[in-house]
Parts: structure tokens; sequence; C-alpha cells
């Protein structure tokens, strides 16, 4: 009677097989961007964890983004036939399978040493695009080679040197990169107070502070010592503080004449990264921008900046229908990215959502980054009651508090 009462039971009871790589481990406990970022932060040192997690001053801008997302209410359509959800959409004309793309980051292969190469050829895989930073950490030609047919984009930051910034965009074009992303928000650099206090310089110093840091973090350094220099994007190399290095490149004289100049000397596709205002929106499209990205650069610039998901339908009003809008900053899940498109963007970028993935576990972070939001986005979809990105409107998503 025991026995069969047993037999009943067992067949109830499902024993998971231990996982014993410890990165699997880990990400497999991964269900949202936050549990990413919660790994990241236990198995990276401050200073580059902090260079990603932070912003400038008292970090309101990027605080102001994310509740953005969260202060929403959508308005989802019943009774329609969701079997079949695609998330599959165009950027500047060209197919992409998912309205998500990878955003332009500095110093990557700081965060892991898979860095630039890996995200790339996720990227390629999963069939979005990439993005290049002139402040990443592995050249454009080691980009295009690790991603030879995927959708690669040079971010440029004007350099003072004009001489310079030509020799990049000419890089880029013989690498065969699809388009050029001048970023305009960054005439300085803003006051990343993480990095202040942290010390932060590039490559990382070994003081007394980071030693201790690094005790409980063995396997990060390893990693990072024993793998190949940080090489750049940009120069040759470089040994001294980030905002040294950025005030180094940005050029605080950049106007809408050299926005015109590069429309001349760039033949592919050119975005505009870094609009804040309806009025620059209307004149960067003007001026030569075959889309414009509304951004306040992760909120790593002025703080107290226009968050992008909120000034979006008043630059979409202004625009018309015709116009590409592309949109970043907060973007924490899926439905972030949902609302955005419902609102008016046609494409979204994310920066610290996929870094987070990076440092949780390398090239399977990534690829875990883009698995939870690609779930979030599919059930996303089918609960408004449409089945593709096509099918989202306005009215499907309002703000609470305007």
């Amino acid at each position: 009677m025991k026995n069969t009462r047993f037999s009943n039971y067992r067949q109830l009871l499902r024993f998971k097989k231990p996982i014993l790589n410890p990165k699997k481990r880990r990400l497999s406990r991964a269900h949202t961007i936050y549990d990413l970022r919660d790994i990241a932060k236990r198995v990276t040192p401050q200073g580059p964890f902090d260079y990603t997690d932070g912003a400038a001053d008292q970090e309101i801008s990027l605080n102001r983004a994310r509740r953005a997302f969260e202060d929403i209410e959508f308005h989802p359509h019943i009774l329609r036939n969701v079997d079949d959800a695609s998330l599959a959409t165009t950027l500047l004309g060209r197919p992409v399978n998912l309205p998500v793309g990878i955003a332009p980051t500095g110093f990557t292969r700081m965060m892991n040493s898979a860095g630039e190469r890996a995200s790339s050829s996720v990227a390629q895989e999963l069939g979005i695009p990439f993005a290049l930073s002139t402040m990443g950490t592995t050249s454009i030609e080691n980009v295009a080679q690790a991603a030879p047919h995927g959708s690669n984009w040079f971010q440029l930051y004007l350099w003072r040197d004009r001489d310079k910034s030509m020799q990049l965009i000419s890089r880029a074009a013989a690498a065969g990169f699809d388009g050029l992303i001048l970023t305009v928000d960054a005439q300085i650099a803003g006051a990343r107070l993480r990095d202040v206090r942290n010390g932060l310089t590039v490559p990382p110093s070994l003081s007394t502070k980071t030693i201790l840091n690094a005790i409980p973090r063995p396997a990060w350094w390893w990693n990072f010592l024993t793998k190949e220099p940080l090489t750049f994007a940009s120069l040759d190399s470089w040994n001294g503080t980030v905002a040294e290095l950025m005030n180094t490149m940005f050029d605080p004289t950049m106007t809408y004449e050299d926005l015109k100049w590069i429309r001349k000397v760039w033949n592919g596709k050119l975005l505009v990264k870094g609009v804040q205002r309806v009025d620059d929106a209307a004149l960067a499209m003007k001026h030569g921008a075959d889309a414009i990205w509304l951004s306040n650069h992760g909120g790593r610039q002025l703080d107290r900046a226009p968050v992008p998901f909120r000034l979006l339908p008043e630059v979409r009003k202004k625009l018309g229908k015709n116009a590409e809008i592309h949109l970043d900053t907060g973007i924490m899940h899926g439905a972030d990215i949902i609302a955005a498109l419902a609102a008016g963007a046609d494409f979204t970028w994310i920066g610290r959502a996929y870094l987070y993935g990076l440092m949780a576990g390398g090239r399977e972070g990534v690829e875990k980054t883009f698995s939870i939001l690609q779930s979030q986005m599919v059930r996303t979809l089918k609960l408004l009651g449409v089945n593709s990105i096509q099918e989202l409107e306005p009215s499907m998503v309002s703000f609470l508090n305007k």
C-alpha cells in the first residue's frame, strides 16, 4: 500500500539536474534585466560596474527616464487572434528581426573582455544592429571581422582635429559599416560623480582600494589581466581618467555646419543621436540626418535633461509620420520597448541593459539579455491584442502623470 502511494507521488516530483558551470548557473536564475544587474554587481569590481550603472550629478535624468516607462498605462484590445506575434520591423528601410539594437558604449571590454567582439557577433546572429563607440575598446576593423555579415554602425564623437574624425569615417566606410551615428549632446564630459569618487582610470589602476575591491571578484581580474590589452576604436592607447579622455575627444565648437559637412563626406545612413528638443529634431532632419535619435545620453551628460520617452509624442507630431525616430534611455524591460513603439518611435537602442548581461556572463550574458527582452516583448504584444510591431498605435499607451 505504501509503495503504491509513493509511486503515485513520485511521478509528481521532478528533480532538476544541478548546473555545475557557475556562469550558466547564475544566468539560469536571471529572469529580468534587474536580475542581470544584481549578478553584474556581484561579479564586477566597483569602478567598471559604476561606470555602467551610474549617471551624471544626482542621476535625476536616469531615474526619471526609468520612472517614465513605469508610469504608463497600456490599453489592450480583446478578442484578437494573437497566435503568431512577430517582432520584425525595419531600420531605415532595412529589415531587422527585433525593434532594438545595441547602442554605442565606451570602454566595453573593461566590463568583460568579451566586449564588442561578442556583442557584435550576438547582434549579427539576432539580426539586429550593433553600434561601436568612438570610445569603444575594439577597433573598427576587428568588429567587422567579428561580425562580417552584421549590421554594424559607427558612433562618432567629432574630434577637435577634423582630420582624425575624417580618418575614423573613412575606416568605417572601408570596413563596410552600414551607418554613422553622430552624437551631439557631449560638448564636454558630464559630471559622472561615481567615476570621480572611484578614481576610475583607463585602464583600471591597481590602487589599494581596487585591490581590496577585487578580492571577492578574482574571476574578473584574472580575465582582465590575462586577456589582450585594451585597444580603442579611435586611438592607440590612453592612460588617464575617463573625464580627461572624453574632454580630449569632444569638440565644444561643433555646430550644424559640421553636421552638413559630415553629410557630405559620409555616403551611408546617418543618425543624429542626442536630440532633446522638438525644434532641434526638425533642424537635424533639415541638415541631412536620415533619422533622429532622442537621447539624453542615458542621463550621463546634463542632469535634469528631457526624458526621451516623454518628448517622443511632441517630436512625432512635429516631424510627421514619415520621419524615422529612434529612442534610448531608461529601457529595462521588453514592455518599455513596446510602449516606445506604440507612442511613436520607429526603433529603440539599449546600453546598460546589455552591459549588465555582458558583465554577468560575457557573450552568454548578452544572449540572455535579448532572450529576456524578446520574451517580454512578445508577451506584451500578445496581451495588447496585436500580432506585429506595425499594429501598435498611440491609443494603446498613455502617461499616468503628465
